[in-house]
């Protein structure tokens, strides 16, 4: 069995080798990864992926990244496209084809049909005089020197330098469509940053005949049992016209028995406090939270400047609907 040592220095190499392969990339990024940008941005349809074999498992990654940040694309095994899936491929569309050789069979048989269908083809070869590249409208140029396999043969090196290549043409439509965060989160509604990005405060608050409320004029007594309803650990307090001019909390409570008031004789307006911390209800629920977190509080109240109270916010709303 290999040593610690041994194991650790294979690591090192392997990260080693692909750094440096990665890295030759800077040189290759030139008028065909343009040409390539350009293909893709004046085409009405899809880009199609294809690819065998690891480079088809890089193929498939590097559609599912392109979907996801503002490039219609999918992925289409080449030996199912020449039974029958080709016609999933309409002129409208672009072809990326990624093979390390150039010369993957199930890909150049279906050279004929790419060119008779007049579909703009983008190569990921690391061979730019292979076959396949010669017949590409643009060719992107992963070639590596060396693989990080020590026999040579397991695809290591040239399946990174695709990869990354990948993403770079992603990023550069991304940047080229002006693709937002907000794009991005109705591509991904189901995860987190989806959630971060997309939940409004009004989506997740209390409103209506949830929200704890006093008017001025109301004793201290009152607005406790208001407290107690509502469960909050606060009551908001409102002029005549309903107008918000002050919250009472359990932190105000406790300095109120403190200082030896009468509960039954004291008015809530005595002791409210009229220092507070709001959010709008079309706010962000991401931006409620990191207010909340920054004030060290775990209510907020929903309001829209002059108007009433819109809502109530508590931090365990946000943790329940997986925002924060």
């Amino acid at each position: 069995m290999k040593s610690d040592s041994t194991l650790i220095a294979t690591a090192i190499r392997t990260i080693e080798i692909e750094s440096r392969a990665v890295h030759e990339l800077l040189n290759r990024i030139d008028d065909q990864f343009v040409m390539s940008c350009q293909l893709i941005l004046n085409s009405k349809g899809r880009v199609v992926v294809i690819g065998m074999g690891k480079s088809g498992h890089i193929g498939k990654k590097i559609a599912a990244t392109l979907a996801s940040t503002g490039t219609t694309a999918m992925y289409v095994h080449p030996a199912e496209a020449s039974h029958g899936d080709i016609g999933m491929i309409t002129s409208d569309d672009v072809i990326l084809a990624i093979s390390n050789s150039g010369t993957t069979e199930e890909i150049l048989s279906l050279l004929p049909i790419i060119k008779r269908k007049a579909i703009p083809l983008i190569t990921l070869t690391g061979d730019s005089q292979s076959e396949l590249a010669l017949a590409a409208s643009a060719n992107l140029n992963a070639q590596v020197d060396e693989e990080a396999c020590p026999l040579g043969l397991a695809p290591t090196s040239s399946t990174t330098a695709a990869l990354v290549l990948g993403d770079a043409l992603a990023m550069a439509l991304l940047e080229a469509r002006g693709f937002t965060r907000d794009d991005f989160a109705f591509s991904h509604p189901g995860g987190n940053l989806g959630r971060r990005l997309l939940v409004k405060v009004k989506d997740v608050m209390h409103s209506g005949k949830d929200i704890p409320q006093v008017t001025s004029g109301t004793s201290l007594a009152e607005a406790l049992l208001e407290m107690s309803k509502k469960g909050f650990g606060l009551t908001t307090v409102a002029d005549s016209d309903g107008i918000l001019i002050g919250v009472f909390t359990d932190g105000d409570l406790r300095r109120t028995i403190d200082s030896g008031r009468n509960i039954q004789e004291t008015k809530i307006e005595d002791v409210m406090s009229s220092s507070y911390k709001t959010v709008s209800p079309n706010s962000l629920a991401a931006e409620a939270a990191q207010i909340m977190q920054e004030s060290n509080i775990y209510v907020v109240i929903v309001k829209d400047k002059d108007k009433p109270v819109s809502g109530i916010l508590k931090m365990h709303d946000l943790l329940q609907s997986n925002v924060v």
